[in-house]
């Protein structure tokens, strides 16, 4: 009888429910899932790169490593979802940046994936039908499609199901947050597309780099027009087998010329010059092996 009154009168049966505190203040770091460095014993070691990147209240995957079942492992190790990200970079078509896509389209087959394009790729392409010579002279036997093509011609990817955006300028594609193409001129890697994805933070832009194929000052060159000072530098700089004089060379220009404010090498980088820039870059060089978090501003 007592609570039918109560409720009839609308009292409050109990206290009275908290208000809602501030939201916690969305991340802004940048965590290695992929490398074959670290001092983790829970992580698995391999030659390859992966990061996840939070800011701005997106999370990106940057490239997905180069084994399937290690990414797998080294992800749930790390407490990532993979079902929550906004989008993937994947930054050149190498198998130590793109095996792990295998199982990202496993746990995510939706995601949208930005990738380099490039004519014949492994991520697919579109090409006008009239990219190719013609002799109309030629029966239609001798002739592709019988002498009509259609307007645009698709080729194949190993991953027809993947939701591949190709890219091949500047783009940005959130709110302080672009791609950047560059094209190797390098003996080895001639002519490969590279995308590096930048952030405009307050100290300056934090750069992600997969391998710079195209040379790491390729890469700051172009980022230069989205903003003068690169602050951060992560991923891979491929000096693994440049000799010890260029390595010098380059660490001096990063820091002198470029004057960027901190480094944080990993991957292709390479022994030698993770030795070198520590040296030339001092308490601005930021240990980022596998399993490390970077906060970034």
């Amino acid at each position: 009888m007592l609570l039918t009154l109560l409720l009839l009168a609308g009292a409050p049966l109990g206290p009275p429910p908290r208000a809602a505190g501030p939201s916690p203040p969305e991340p802004h770091r940048v965590t290695i899932l992929y490398d074959a460095f670290g001092p983790r014993r829970d992580l698995t070691g391999d030659w390859g790169f992966a990061a996840l990147v939070e800011y701005g209240g997106k999370r990106i995957l940057f490239d997905t490593g180069n084994n399937a079942d290690i990414f797998a492992h080294n992800v749930k190790a790390l407490g990532i979802d993979l079902k929550r990200l906004d989008f993937v970079v994947i930054s050149h078509r190498h198998g130590d940046h793109t095996a792990g896509l295998n199982y990202l389209l496993r746990v995510n087959p939706k995601v949208r994936i930005y990738a380099p394009r490039e004519g014949f790729g492994v991520f697919g392409a579109a090409l006008p039908s009239t990219f190719y010579r013609t002799d109309s002279t030629l029966p239609d036997s001798m002739r592709y499609f019988a002498g009509s093509p259609e307007t645009e011609l698709k080729f194949g990817t190993p991953w027809p199901e993947a939701h591949f955006t190709w890219i091949d300028s500047l783009t940005e594609v959130a709110p302080g947050v672009a791609i950047i193409s560059t094209v190797s001129k390098n003996p080895g890697t001639l002519e490969l597309r590279e995308l590096s994805l930048v952030l405009r933070t307050q100290q300056g832009l934090v750069l992600l780099v997969g391998c710079s194929h195209p040379g790491i000052e390729t890469i700051l060159e172009a980022t230069r027009a989205w903003g003068d000072h690169v602050h951060l530098i992560f991923g891979g700089l491929h000096l693994v087998v440049t000799p010890d004089s260029a390595i010098a060379r380059i660490a001096t220009a990063l820091h002198d010329q470029w004057q960027v404010d901190e480094i944080a090498p990993g991957h292709c980088t390479g022994e030698p010059a993770f030795a070198e820039l520590k040296r030339r870059f001092g308490t601005r060089y930021v240990y980022a092996g596998l399993g490390s978090v970077t906060e970034i501003e």
